[in-house]
């Protein structure tokens, strides 16, 4: 039975948007909604269909369920807000990017965190590294009540945080830390939507920031470069050397925090300046100290 664990949280007339990753839940972005908030947004933290109950509610949606539950949040989210910002955790950040290519009105920049077109991390099993290919194996009926697990170490560097989520996870209750396994029709859901977002990088006109952790044992750092590299919009890239895949919760959830509220002002401000100079950000930068 699906647990609705989404949550708001008031503040200013500039909103953000949060989204989860996959098989995750708005817990893994609790820190950057009360981070954001205490800066002066209003935060809505959704929940994506599907997600926060067992395995048969997850295979009972694909990317397009997934995606409709994004659409209707940011829709409710902006009738609240004077702009809009969204931010998304691994599958997060793609169904973000997308939001961006089909519905520029409603995403006036993004945080992009661990973005994750293919699973290709220093922690992936080989065997997993071809997961890529399920997309084209599912359909067949293979694989259908196969996962792959979650292993050590989760996503996380911090070893505290580590045994408190991976805790939760094995617990059985998936509202607090998500499922532990990645069911092979939802990973082949996930690369339908990797690919149709990355053949359309070129259509992102929202200003980007790509967080990213350079030891990521999730996705390496060539997710972060795609977007880089064919994202026309203006992107910064702020590289994170003591966290894994987990940025939204690992070590450094903080600076993560800081640079995503600081770079959303700098759009806003951009924004109302518009008029009369062109918007102040690099094409692509590493953000300093």
């Amino acid at each position: 039975m699906i647990k609705q664990v989404d949550y708001l949280l008031e503040g200013g007339r500039d909103g953000v948007l949060l989204i989860h990753g996959l098989t995750g839940t708005p817990a893994e972005m609790r820190f950057v909604a009360k981070g954001l908030q205490r800066q002066g947004y209003t935060v809505y933290a959704m929940q994506l269909a599907g997600h926060c109950g067992d395995t048969d509610d997850l295979l009972a949606t694909g990317w397009r369920d997934w995606m409709d539950s994004v659409e209707a949040a940011a829709e409710r989210l902006r009738g609240r807000v004077d702009r809009l910002f969204v931010g998304g955790l691994s599958m997060g950040a793609l169904l973000s990017l997308n939001l961006a290519i089909e519905r520029p009105d409603l995403t006036d920049g993004l945080a992009l965190y661990g973005t994750t077109f293919r699973y290709d991390g220093w922690s992936i099993p080989r065997i997993a590294r071809l997961s890529f290919l399920l997309p084209w194996v599912v359909p067949f009926g293979i694989g259908r009540k196969r996962s792959f697990t979650e292993s050590f170490p989760y996503g996380l560097k911090d070893a505290r945080m580590r045994e408190r989520i991976v805790g939760h996870m094995f617990s059985g209750d998936s509202a607090a830390a998500g499922l532990p396994g990645n069911p092979w029709p939802s990973l082949a859901e996930l690369y339908r939507l990797a690919r149709r977002v990355r053949l359309r990088l070129d259509r992102v006109r929202a200003p980007c920031l790509v967080v990213h952790a350079t030891e990521d044992d999730v996705a390496s750092m060539r997710n972060a470069r795609l977007i880089c590299e064919r994202v026309p919009a203006p992107v910064e890239l702020l590289p994170l050397e003591e966290s894994y895949h987990m940025v939204t919760l690992d070590g450094e959830r903080d600076r993560v925090i800081e640079r995503s509220g600081s770079f959303f002002r700098r759009v806003a401000d951009a924004a109302l300046r518009q008029s009369v100079a062109p918007l102040p950000l690099p094409r692509v930068r590493l953000a300093a100290e």
